[in-house]
């Protein structure tokens, strides 16, 4: 008997794909770095299911690779040669939303975006939010963590989970699905699963944290001269406006990029830096007055020398579209992306070293910044129509360094996976990672769980 015919045995061949049945999907998430299938593919349809293949395959040794929607940019849903995939593709469903304590249960093959329109039908907001929401899981999502561009009023995702249940690697069901904020009742376990990109257990529901509905948004698009601007224009939307849900800044050759491929005449002339803030509000003329004084005194004290209001969802949407990648991806096919996370007040040594240290090395090469700001998240993207795998790395190298040289993250919200592990040291103490290999060693000592992800090998 092998693993697979454990497997076929206690769950269904309706539940256990081998052969021309595994997808070519199952081989890599978005970072299109995988390069096997995998063995087989396990879609439960129950946490009962996941407990008795994770069982098996555990007595077995036999390594395991949880996957979601694929839409991670680290490598860390791919299966290599001999692994199997187990995919929470088929449990999706919100199984309760629950009105009076603001939170919705759902299961961890459910899609974001499904999620949040289950919430705003119920008049709240589900704040978890970032480009993949039509394809990426909650499941992926807590397990890497994911950020997006709400994080400055609610936080990453970890802030947003009230309870879990997981599934560990010996098929025990850790059930945990707490409706409370406030319960101080010993360690945090949740945290723990957050952010671990399946290596220590496989989410498979969770409690979320809903907030109210805005009735509106207010969206703005500024131009500024200086770096130093748009840090003072972030304090004094911090300070000012009171329901400020999102601030986006773009370095020019970024908003340049953008607004050239799709063809856009915003401004008279294209600034330094281009900042978009938008403001959650109920919608009355009073708020909008609010919100055009605010821009008025930062133009007027000369913080913006530019500025835009969206007078309709249309117009915020095309503001939106200068921030996003899209264009990035069909006219740099296999750009270099890297979200690193620094101290606000060094983002722009570092974007001009950074710029100047890759151009050094690739004089043809497109630098592109952009990111959150607020939450110290920047984004980065390098592009030449010949770059190798050997390329890739030396701009690695580059980065890294730099990140390492102020102190920042390696990843502020895509996660480790395989891309980035070998520069967690970076990062991370050598003692950090002593106290994470010990707790990979306690919760699966058999290393079954998503093996060689996150943890570099020890020196």
């Amino acid at each position: 008997m092998t693993v697979i015919d454990d497997l076929v045995n206690a769950l269904g061949t309706q539940a256990v794909l081998t052969g021309d049945r595994v997808h070519e999907r199952y081989r890599s998430d978005a970072s299109s770095t995988g390069r096997s299938l995998p063995l087989a593919v396990i879609r439960p349809t129950t946490t009962e299911q996941v407990s008795l293949a994770l069982a098996i395959c555990d007595r077995n040794r036999q390594a395991v690779v949880p996957q979601g929607g694929l839409t991670g940019l680290a490598g860390g849903a791919n299966a290599s040669a001999g692994e199997i995939a187990l995919s929470l593709e088929l449990m999706v469903g919100v199984e309760e939303l629950d009105s009076a304590a603001g939170t919705m249960t759902v299961l961890a093959g459910t899609p974001l975006e499904v999620a949040q329109h289950a919430a705003e039908a119920a008049g709240f907001l589900l704040p978890i939010d970032f480009g993949a929401r039509g394809s990426c899981q909650i499941g992926g999502t807590l397990s890497t963590n994911a950020g997006g561009i709400r994080v400055i009023s609610h936080g990453m995702t970890r802030d947003n989970v009230l309870g879990l249940e997981v599934v560990l690697a010996d098929g025990t069901v850790l059930s945990s699905l707490n409706k409370m904020v406030k319960n101080n009742t010993g360690y945090d376990l949740r945290q723990l699963f957050i952010g671990a990109e399946g290596t220590l257990g496989i989410i498979t529901r969770a409690v979320l944290r809903l907030r109210p509905l805005s009735a509106a948004r207010l969206t703005a698009l500024c131009g500024l001269t200086d770096y130093l601007s748009v840090v003072q224009l972030l304090q004094r939307a911090q300070r000012d406006l009171p329901a400020l849900s999102a601030f986006e800044a773009m370095w020019e050759a970024y908003f340049r990029f953008n607004v050239d491929a799709l063809k856009l005449s915003l401004f008279e002339k294209i600034h330094p830096f281009t900042v978009i803030i938008e403001q959650d509000v109920a919608g009355t003329t009073a708020e909008r007055e609010r919100f055009e004084a605010f821009l008025g005194q930062a133009y007027e004290d000369g913080v913006v020398v530019d500025a835009l209001v969206a007078q309709s969802e249309k117009e915020a949407r095309t503001f939106w579209s200068t921030r996003e990648i899209h264009m990035l991806e069909q006219r740099m096919p296999g750009f270099v992306a890297f979200d690193v996370s620094l101290p606000i007040g060094d983002m722009a040594k570092f974007v001009d070293e950074c710029e100047a240290a890759v151009k050094t090395q690739f004089p043809s090469a497109a630098v592109l910044f952009f990111g959150h700001i607020a939450d110290s998240n920047l984004h980065i993207s390098v592009w030449t129509d010949t770059l190798t795998a050997q390329d890739i790395h030396e701009v690695d190298v580059i980065t890294y360094a730099l990140v390492q040289k102020y102190r920042g993250s390696i990843s502020a919200e895509h996660g480790i996976g395989t891309l980035k592990r070998d520069f967690l040291g970076h990062s991370r103490s050598p003692a950090e990672l002593a106290v994470m290999r010990r707790i990979k060693a306690a919760l699966d000592p058999n290393a079954t769980l998503n093996p060689g992800k996150i943890l570099p090998p020890p020196e």
